[in-house]
């Protein structure tokens, strides 16, 4: 590093090129946070370029610029397919046709970056950068997301001993071990990654998502234009703004709305997502007129009902605590309010609601302890308050976009001298031999 910037040889900054299916003004979080990592990383000094697709996960808007500037940042986003945009395989063949694209645009640039960064939105792409690797020893990174095709197996959307199983986690190892580094979300999602493939375990570096405390501060209901559309000013209300997919436990959640239905209290759902139909089928079925579901909100407003609420809402399916990790956590941190993990014993959220002592972790299935924990808030205002600025405190001194962009900063040096050492070792065994 010198001066905050990641140099090469001859003084030349960086080019960093970033691949990923989804990214503003898409609302996917994925896309969302890559977009501040790579506008932190441009005001590093270095040159960031991102190769991405139309708006295709959650937006109405049809097309946004095929080419833009955004600030120190350059986008360039291909066609998108959707197909069944609701159902595992029609995201997959989506994301296969995206990794087409990004093949195309790989091959005509891929002497023009130093360093590639590629995500599993979709989850083929490191596939892809292994094989750009292949070709023209590129060096890449990767940046995992969701661990697949272990997701698609604990869904039992496909058999773990199914040849297109067992044929895609033979080419995770070659990615894997072919990487210069790979970036998970956890420390859970670590460890089954090096038993998965040890000889990977100092090649994987743990680095959290992040949200923005500038962006992101705690608004009391009164003052929230938000909370008052919505006439939640004078209700506690408990909110779960985000994805209601396959991997995020809903059930529990909707358990404790039905054991809280005859009390003075509001459930907000935000979002979308395979399980939303399902849950407002069984609100409905059911009578229950304390819950309501809104669509995703533009991002301007996200500082607005991140804090229209008395408590956030985090949850993880069964089996996926080392497989994913939830970014929604983040926002309800800097949000300043309590938080509700749902999820199993041996995930990282324990650990971390526990360390930043924001609120309280319940089990898969456990909706009556969950709704008791929402009896006490509901009580005891001066514990909603203690707890959000705890979880504010905690998110400011680990998990703000300047300091998470830092430990990127460290493993692209990393990155960078592992190519300049491995470039030289024969001028410098000569050099050490000359003078001899």
């Amino acid at each position: 590093m010198s001066n905050g910037k990641t140099q090469v040889q001859d003084n030349k900054l960086l080019a960093l090129s970033i691949v990923t299916q989804f990214y503003p003004p898409d609302y996917a979080a994925t896309g969302q946070l890559i977009e501040e990592l790579a506008l932190q990383l441009g005001e590093q000094g270095l040159s960031v370029q991102v190769f991405t697709g139309q708006p295709a996960y959650a937006f109405q808007k049809q097309t946004a610029p095929a080419i833009e500037q955004l600030a120190t940042v350059s986008v360039r986003r291909s066609r998108t397919t959707s197909i069944w945009p609701q159902r595992i395989r029609g995201k997959a063949i989506s994301g296969l046709l995206f990794c087409i694209r990004s093949a195309l645009h790989l091959l005509k640039r891929a002497s023009r970056c130093d360093v590639l960064l590629v995500t599993t939105a979709p989850p083929f792409l490191p596939i892809l950068a292994y094989l750009i690797y292949k070709l023209f020893r590129s060096p890449y990174i990767c940046l995992i997301y969701d661990l697949y095709p272990d997701v698609a197996v604990e869904l039992k959307v496909v058999s773990e001993n199914h040849w297109l199983v067992r044929l895609w986690s033979y080419l995770n190892l070659c990615a894997w071990k072919n990487a210069q580094k790979v970036i998970v979300l956890s420390p859970s999602m670590r460890e089954r990654l090096i038993a998965k493939c040890p000889d990977i375990v100092d090649k994987v570096v743990v680095i959290h998502n992040w949200a923005d405390p500038q962006r992101i501060v705690p608004i009391a209901k009164q003052q929230n234009w938000f909370a008052q559309s919505l006439k939640l000013v004078d209700t506690f209300t408990i909110l779960y703004s985000g994805n209601m997919g396959r991997c995020h436990d809903m059930d529990t959640i909707l358990e404790a709305a039905r054991l809280l239905a005859e009390e003075p209290m509001q459930f907000i759902f935000i979002g979308s997502g395979a399980k939303r139909q399902a849950c407002q089928l069984y609100v409905t079925q059911l009578g229950l007129r304390n819950c309501r579901f809104l669509p995703y909100q533009n991002r301007q407003d996200l500082p607005y009902s991140l804090t229209a609420c008395d408590l956030s809402l985090v949850s993880v399916s069964p089996g996926m605590a080392e497989l994913v990790a939830p970014s929604k956590l983040y926002g309800a941190l800097a949000a300043g309010r309590p938080i509700a993990a749902i999820c199993e014993s041996h995930s990282y959220l324990q650990t971390l609601v526990k360390e930043a002592r924001c609120g309280a972790t319940f089990n898969n299935g456990d909706g009556a302890g969950l709704a008791a924990f929402i009896r006490t808030l509901a009580a005891n205002p001066q514990l909603v308050k203690q707890m959000g600025r705890a979880g504010r405190r905690y998110l400011r001194s680990h998990f703000t976009p300047d300091l998470i962009a830092k430990q990127y900063s460290v493993v692209l040096q990393q990155v960078v001298q592992e190519q300049l050492n491995s470039a030289y070792p024969l001028r410098v065994g000569q050099m050490a031999g000359n003078k001899r």
